[in-house]
């Protein structure tokens, strides 16, 4: 055991965060509040997490002109061709994409989210985006420079923990 003990939450001699530790408990906060939204998203939309998972990267992909196949969606959620079947049908039956056929490969099939499901998206996470947005701006290019270096460095540290 550390000599911040065994909780992780460590409090200075006066009760108050010592600068790490409150880095720390302000992304523990930032990922809370992170995950209190994503599941109100989810519930105003009726759909679990893979599936609004799935929507982003469509509707992303929409924006830039990529084509998306049942294919792309199994490697970028990492779930099963079985499983990426049931969640296209799932989408499908909610209105939210459609299967198209290819437009060069007349095997494939590209799935495409629907207009109404952008303007949902838009319109559930379009000011929470904005307010993000709004304090992102705010930063001057140093601090951002270092909020970007920390994020990235917090990543590796995370991901090395999968690969440990």
């Amino acid at each position: 055991m550390d000599s911040h003990g065994a909780s992780g939450y460590w409090y200075g001699p006066d009760d108050s965060l010592d600068p790490p530790a409150a880095i720390l408990q302000a992304l523990r906060d930032y990922r809370i509040s992170e995950v209190a939204t994503r599941r109100s998203t989810r519930d105003s939309m009726g759909m679990g997490e893979t599936d609004l998972l799935a929507l982003r990267y469509l509707l992303r992909a929409k924006a830039t002109g990529e084509r998306v196949g049942p294919k792309d969606l199994s490697r970028v959620l990492g779930i099963t061709t079985a499983s990426t079947t049931s969640l296209i049908d799932r989408l499908v039956a909610s209105g939210h994409v459609r299967r198209e056929p290819h437009p060069t490969d007349r095997r494939s099939l590209v799935i495409v989210p629907t207009v109404a499901t952008d303007s949902e998206v838009r319109a559930t996470l379009g000011h929470m985006h904005r307010r993000m947005m709004a304090v992102a701006e705010s930063m001057s290019a140093e601090d951002a420079r270092v909020v970007i270096t920390f994020l990235r460095r917090m990543s590796a540290a995370i991901g090395a923990e999968r690969h440990d």
